[in-house]
C-alpha cells in the first residue's frame, strides 16, 4: 500500500503542489542536514519521520512551508574516511599530501551515497526538495553563515568565552560530543599514587594522577571545602585522604571502631596550604577555598587501614 501512496504523490506532484502557495503565510522549519558521505541507518529513519511531522501538519494547516534539502559537508567524520581512502594517517601526512586536493577529495567523498539517501527520504515519506538543496561547503551559505554571525555580534549577542571541550592530539583539533561518541570506549590506563609529606608532621598526602610528567611542576596540593578528609595510618605510615574513598561499592572498608585523634585545625586566616603542603618551598595558597579538580579511585588506600578522625577544610 506504501508503494501505491508514493506512486500516487509522484504522478500527481502532490509534493511541489504542497508548496504553491504564494499568498499563503509562510512557516520556516530548519532542519540539521545529514552527512552523505555515511549510509542512512535507523536511527535516521526516526528523526526524518519526527522532523517531517511539523512541517507536514502546518502544510495541512494552511502554511506556505518551503522544504529545502540540505546537506553537511563539513565535519572530521568526512575527513577521517577520506584519510582512510588515500592510506594517510594524521594531520602532518595531509599536508604532505597537500591541503587543496585533500579538501577536493573530501568535497567528492561527501557524495558517496547521496542517491541512497534520496531514495531511503523518499521510502518513508520524508518531503524535502533534493533538486536545489543548501550544500555547506557551497560558498553563498559559507557567506551566509558569516553574514549571520556579523548581526549577532552587531546587536552585541556575540560574547568572548571559555569551554572545556575533548580534544583530539592526532587530529589536532577539538571534538564535538557527536565526534567523541562515534569512538568512545572505556580503557585501563597506567596511573600513579604519589605520597606528599604533609608539613610539620611525619605524615603524608596520597594524590593520584594519570599524567606523572606534570609532577615536578606542582608547587601546592589543593583540598575540596565540601569534602570530608580523614587521617588513616597503614603499614607504618600516616596517610590524609578524602572520607569517601573509605567506601568501596557501597560497602565500608575501614574499621567500625576507631581511634579518634585529632587532625591539624585551620587557624582563622590561615590557609589550609599551610598545614598540607607538599614540599616545604610550595607558596601558600592565596585565595579559600580553592579550585579542585579531582578524580580518584575509591579503592586509593588498602583495605584494613586505621581511622584516626575527619576533617572538614574550612573548620576553625
Amino acid at each position: 500500500m506504501e508503494k501505491d501512496v508514493l506512486s500516487f504523490w509522484k504522478q500527481h506532484d502532490i509534493f511541489q503542489k504542497s508548496m504553491e502557495r504564494p499568498d499563503a503565510e509562510p512557516y520556516i522549519f530548519y532542519d540539521g542536514p545529514p552527512t552523505a558521505n555515511g549510509k542512512p541507518h535507523i536511527g535516521h529513519l526516526l528523526t526524518r519521520v519526527i522532523k517531517d511531522t511539523v512541517p507536514r501538519y502546518r502544510t495541512m494547516k494552511g502554511y506556505q512551508v518551503p522544504r529545502k534539502a540540505g546537506w553537511d559537508t563539513h565535519g572530521l567524520p568526512v575527513e577521517l574516511e577520506v584519510e582512510k581512502h588515500l592510506g594517510l594517517d594524521g594531520k602532518d601526512q595531509i599536508e604532505s599530501y597537500g591541503l587543496a586536493r585533500f579538501i577536493e577529495q573530501c568535497k567528492e567523498s561527501v557524495w558517496t551515497y547521496k542517491r541512497m539517501w534520496e531514495e531511503f527520504s523518499d521510502i518513508v515519506g520524508f518531503w524535502a526538495d533534493m533538486d536545489n538543496p543548501y550544500v555547506t561547503y557551497h560558498n553563498d551559505y559559507i557567506e551566509s553563515e558569516w553574514w549571520a554571525l556579523r548581526q549577532i555580534f552587531d546587536k552585541g549577542l556575540l560574547y568572548k568565552g571559555f569551554k572545556i571541550v575533548p580534544y583530539c592530539p592526532r587530529c589536532g583539533t577539538p571534538l564535538s560530543s557527536h565526534e567523541v561518541a562515534q569512538g568512545y570506549k572505556d580503557v585501563t590506563e597506567t596511573s600513579a599514587y604519589v605520597k606528599f609529606r604533609a608539613k610539620g608532621e611525619d605524615a603524608f598526602l596520597l594524590a593520584w594522577t594519570t599524567t606523572p610528567w606534570t609532577l615536578p611542576s606542582n608547587v601546592a596540593l589543593c583540598v575540596n571545602p565540601r569534602e570530608e578528609y580523614v587521617k588513616v595510618a597503614c603499614e607504618g605510615e600516616v596517610y590524609y585522604l578524602a572520607k569517601a574513598f573509605g567506601w568501596l561499592t557501597g560497602k565500608r572498608i575501614w574499621p567500625s571502631r576507631c581511634t579518634n585523634l585529632p587532625l591539624p585545625r585551620r587557624r582563622p586566616g590561615m590557609s589550609p596550604a599551610a598545614i598540607l603542603s607538599p614540599c616545604p618551598t610550595a607558596p601558600a595558597l592565596s585565595t579559600w577555598p580553592p579550585p579542585l579538580a579531582r578524580t580518584t579511585p575509591r579503592s586509593a588506600v588498602p583495605t584494613g587501614c586505621l581511622l584516626y578522625s575527619w576533617w572538614t577544610p574550612g573548620a576553625t
